[in-house]
């Protein structure tokens, strides 16, 4: 550029694109139940990270992770946007009196005969803590905003925690429910799963599975006609929303808009780039 006088050499600096984020890792899968006065914890919802306003590089790749969720009582697994980890969900106790596994939320601990599992701890900001187990009733996994229910001895399972409403996509969603812990055969209902894809427990109905890219935690089973055996956890999921288009991404994202924002929703891991 010419200036009166003389040049003045310039360096182009793009703008630095801007997004917001939910990452949601896999929930927790449920606790196994055993023959007679013995059920599984639900299983512990996924870790939620969310934010507005993240500044990203232009012209970088950003890795996308999307975690799975667990098998009948075992952990989510993690999912990573940047440099944000949501932890996975807590395996929901076995119904030999085992402790909710700790993870982003907590699963439910496990009831058998007068023992009882205490319910797993969530991580700081991401999600809460399992509900305790009863003698003969699993307890409620936790979720990304409220705890799990304690199970009631010899009766129902415990509900499991509440997840977190997001506008991200453009409608609202819950995501992040905790599975409902496994009932006893004297119990008057299930345990339901918490808001945002929990699994409830099992009673007459076999434990539920927590819902696929919700991040939810799986059923406890029951000793009732539901059957022994637990749910599984539900897979996580990362939505990136930006007003400007990504230049690549790899993973196959769903792209959607809403007013004058482009989303991407990874339902499998990938990449991206502004």
């Amino acid at each position: 550029m010419r200036y009166p006088g003389g040049f003045i050499t310039s360096t182009f600096n793009p703008l630095a694109p801007s997004v917001d984020y939910l990452v949601v890792a896999g929930g927790g899968g449920g606790g196994t139940a055993l023959t007679g006065l013995s059920n599984g914890g639900g299983g512990g919802a996924g870790g939620l990270l969310t934010a507005n306003e993240l500044n990203l590089t232009a012209g970088t790749t950003y890795t996308v992770t999307v975690g799975a969720g667990g098998s009948t009582g075992t952990n989510g697994s993690n999912s990573v946007f940047n440099s944000f980890t949501a932890i996975g969900g807590g395996l929901g106790g076995a119904a030999s009196s085992q402790a909710g596994g700790n993870g982003g939320s907590g699963g439910g601990g496990g009831g058998y005969n007068s023992a009882a599992g205490v319910g797993g701890s969530g991580t700081s900001g991401q999600g809460f803590t399992g509900g305790a187990g009863a003698s003969g009733a699993g307890g409620g996994g936790g979720g990304t905003s409220a705890v799990g229910s304690a199970g009631t001895v010899n009766s129902n399972g415990g509900a499991g925690g509440n997840g977190t409403a997001s506008t991200i996509t453009g409608s609202s969603v819950s995501y992040g429910g905790g599975g409902g812990g496994g009932a006893n055969t004297a119990a008057s209902t299930f345990a339901s799963g918490g808001s945002g894809g929990g699994g409830n427990g099992g009673f007459t109905s076999a434990a539920v599975a927590g819902t696929a890219n919700r991040g939810g935690g799986g059923g406890g089973g029951t000793n009732a006609a539901g059957g022994l055996t637990a749910g599984a956890g539900g897979s996580g999921v990362v939505i990136i929303r930006s007003l400007s288009a990504a230049t690549a991404t790899t993973g196959s994202p769903t792209a959607t808009t809403s007013g004058q924002y482009t989303i991407y929703t990874f339902t499998s891991s990938g990449s991206i780039k502004f």
